[in-house]
């Protein structure tokens, strides 16, 4: 094993998981953070105290940053529509990349993205934190083992109570105010990429895929809610349909409590219903609920425990460059882009209210 310490730096903290990416390379022994970069230095103060950054080693030029620091990894976690442009600008350094979730705004910034890393010739990981959650990892091993047979369905819900989720339970509040303090935040403005379904529907499609090995929807309708005085939808329902059936993924800013507290109802999570059984994988829960035809009633198996190289995007990349491997699984961009394809999908059917195919390819 190489005792190389890898140089990682972070770039654009639009994003709030920046922090929790940047602890991940903190914590991993074969690593260091030589460098934080955004043009707000408030948004980098908490990070600079955590992680004993000192002031040489935080920009608010980014090429100032790449040039002075030269990392090997860079973690990007821009607002979603700015996903491509950033990506645009730092490969050309023969940087790997991991960007925060989602993949892109449209298919076409996907491509960009895409495109921009292969000339460097360096690994591009899009980084969806569910695929760590033990559960979701246990049932994709359960599924690859055949336990529930060949996937037919998945169904899924997933959400948080807001971005801002204090906004709106601040007393006295006016409806006028609440949607006056979330047009600030980017993830409320359309030109930024900002809605549940951008913000949580590539997570369900994107796991989906991965749990069915790849295999893309035929069509997908869409229907979103959007708030009077908002720009972007808070609740989003999806339907794709496959060759083998139907699945459903719907997003929700506003569920009654946030899941890493206190699971709402419906739960946060997957069901995923196969030929021969079905699975209930809910975030952050301690087992999952199995249903085969040897036990109809279902048991609890309890999950796998994380196990290195599995546990966060900062250790995986690591292992996939010391050991020249692609990156697989969600976090890659051959699934992430199936996804991305049916977000746009989900998208336009939301805007138009009809039926959108997805290309043969």
């Amino acid at each position: 094993m190489t005792t190389h310490a890898w140089r990682i730096a972070g770039i654009s903290f639009d994003h709030m998981h920046m922090l929790g990416n940047l602890r991940m390379a903190y914590e991993h022994p074969r690593a260091e953070i030589v460098a934080i970069c955004d043009p707000d230095t408030d948004q980098m103060s908490e990070a600079a105290d955590a992680f004993d950054i000192s002031d040489d080693h935080v920009f608010t030029d980014w090429r100032e940053c790449l040039e002075s620091v030269c990392p090997d990894i860079v973690l990007l976690c821009p607002a979603t529509a700015r996903h491509a442009d950033w990506t645009e600008r730092v490969a050309p350094y023969g940087v790997h990349i991991i960007m925060e979730k989602p993949f892109a705004a449209s298919l076409a910034e996907a491509d960009r993205m895409i495109a921009a890393v292969a000339q460097s010739d360096r690994l591009l990981a899009i980084n969806w934190p569910l695929a760590w959650y033990p559960p979701h990892r246990t049932t994709k091993r359960l599924i690859d083992e055949g336990a529930i047979g060949e996937i037919r369905e998945v169904h899924y819900y997933d959400g948080n109570r807001g971005p801002m989720r204090h906004v709106a339970d601040r007393p006295g509040a006016t409806p006028e105010q609440v949607a006056r303090d979330k047009a600030r935040s980017w993830f409320y403005q359309r030109a930024q990429g900002g809605g549940s379904l951008l913000d949580y529907l590539g997570y369900g499609v994107t796991l989906a895929t991965w749990f069915q090995s790849g295999r893309a929807p035929i069509d997908v309708i869409a229907m979103t809610h959007t708030p009077d005085l908002l720009e972007v939808d808070e609740h989003s329902v999806t339907v794709a349909r496959y060759a083998h059936g139907l699945s459903k993924f719907e997003t929700r800013w506003g569920t009654f409590t946030d899941p890493w507290t206190h699971q709402p109802q419906p739960k946060c999570g997957f069901v995923v219903v196969g030929a021969a059984g079905t699975i209930s994988s809910y975030d952050y829960e301690s087992a999952v609920r199995v249903q085969t035809r040897d036990c109809p009633e279902g048991r609890d198996v309890p999950v796998d425990p994380p196990a290195a190289p599995y546990r966060n995007p900062v250790e995986y990349l690591i292992d996939c460059i010391e050991r020249g491997l692609p990156v697989e699984g969600p976090l890659s961009p051959a699934v992430s882009r199936v996804g991305q394809q049916i977000v746009d999908a989900a998208l336009a059917s939301a805007a138009d209210g009809g039926v959108v195919s997805l290309p043969t390819e």
